[in-house]
């Protein structure tokens, strides 16, 4: 019972103060691929999923909030034998505290604009014949360089915890719960606005790389993890209905390496482009 206590501490602990927002946005997503794949799993998966992102700034910090849904075909199914596709839900949220708004200080430090303090945690539940429980929580600096838009680079201290539901994690010498060593992660996030005849477009997206995190459900030393995940989009919001920021289509891919840090085995690589789409309210 102390790790649901703990990381509710910890989200008390996270939740920026009630100053108003500097600035906000929010939206809901939809991304469409053909080609995710799930360790232990040969076949090409079909995934349509659904996000609701927020991300605000305020006076000591900024918050930064996402929520997927996401739905597979039969290809990765519900339960071992089933025939409709499993579902997945995925929650992360970092909060960061920033040097200049902290100490009010206006110094340069080159190409980097600002240093923070982030924190978070990542939370995950699907109900696949593997039924993984994913609880993760970080803290570390971050740095955010000087550029159009973001680029934000942090080097986190990582904690992770999961479950098993499959048989050969209950088999004895094995767990179907496991607290992972802790591991050094590095995140980076980028949006890079620009335009094109005219057009706004935007080239975004999101990385990590977890280094090994100790042994596994069966007792096999993890692998070094990595997911690249870049976008391009265009505003056709303001092309279609003249309202700026409010509709956003693009092309984006999805690169992963070792999956959940999978060493070895069919699907834990992926390599998949997919349809994006934001609306911003």
């Amino acid at each position: 019972m102390r790790r649901p206590r703990t990381l509710a501490a910890l989200c008390l602990a996270l939740s920026a103060p009630a100053y108003a927002a500097d600035w906000s946005d929010t939206f809901i997503g939809y991304r469409f691929g053909n080609a995710y794949q799930e360790p232990g799993n040969n076949r090409d998966i079909r995934k349509q999923i659904l996000t609701l992102n927020h991300s605000s700034a305020y006076r000591l910090g900024s918050n930064f909030f996402v929520l997927d849904y996401l739905r597979s075909n039969g290809a990765d199914p519900s339960s071992s034998g089933a025939d409709n596709g499993a579902t997945e839900f995925y929650l992360a949220y970092r909060h960061q505290l920033q040097w200049k708004k902290l100490s009010g200080s206006t110094a340069d430090f080159g190409p980097i604009r600002d240093f923070s303090l982030q924190a978070g945690f990542d939370v995950e539940t699907k109900n696949s014949a593997f039924s993984p429980a994913k609880r993760m929580l970080v803290i570390g600096p971050t740095a955010q360089f000087d550029v159009p838009g973001y680029l934000n680079l942090a080097l986190l201290y990582a904690r992770e915890w999961g479950e098993c539901g499959l048989n050969p994690c209950r088999q004895a010498g094995n767990s179907n719960s496991v607290a992972f060593d802790p591991f050094p992660r590095l995140e980076l996030a980028w949006g890079l606005p620009f335009q094109w005849a005219g057009l706004p477009l935007k080239f975004q997206g999101y990385a990590f790389y977890n280094a090994k995190k100790g042994k596994d459900y069966q007792n096999r030393d993890t692998a070094a993890e990595y997911l690249i995940r870049p976008s391009l989009m265009a505003d056709i919001g303001l092309l279609a209905f003249k309202a700026k920021n409010a509709l956003w289509l693009g092309l984006g891919y999805e690169l992963r390496r070792n999956t959940y840090g999978n060493s070895g085995g069919p699907g834990i690589d992926t390599n998949t482009p997919s349809l994006n789409l934001e609306w911003h309210f």
